[in-house]
């Protein structure tokens, strides 16, 4: 069993940023995939962005590239999300989850991913 602690988000303004964490209980070694997902009001959830928890190499959704990094600290156990030039349409339920024994590019669905943090709502507004 692995548990993630989130914390960060809450209420920004257009143009801002944000930068959400989730801390693991147990160290994660390699061959895992973390991610950050996110539900807007309405939506299903989407793919923000994961990163290879042995290689440290990323992907990130159309939505956020070239504005959002994902990062992970081993030995504190973190995985970090930070959104700049943030958009109303960045409004949603954010969620950090794991998936254990895959690298990201054997990560094809949500399913996959086995573990998930308790979820942090980000409100963007004008």
């Amino acid at each position: 069993q692995v548990q993630l602690m989130q914390s960060g988000g809450g209420s920004v303004q257009v143009g801002g940023a944000l930068r959400l964490s989730c801390q693991a209980s147990t160290y994660i070694g390699r061959n895992n995939c973390w991610g950050w997902f996110r539900q807007a009001p309405g939506k299903e959830r989407e793919g923000v962005a994961k990163i290879d928890t042995g290689t440290s190499e990323t992907l990130y959704a159309d939505s956020v590239k070239g504005r959002g990094t994902i990062s992970q600290d081993k030995v504190a156990k973190a995985l970090y999300l930070q959104i700049d030039d943030l958009e109303q349409e960045d409004t949603a339920m954010y969620y950090c989850a794991i998936a254990l024994g895959r690298e990201c590019n054997n990560v094809a669905s949500q399913r996959h991913f086995d573990f998930w943090g308790q979820g942090t709502q980000v409100t963007v507004s004008s």
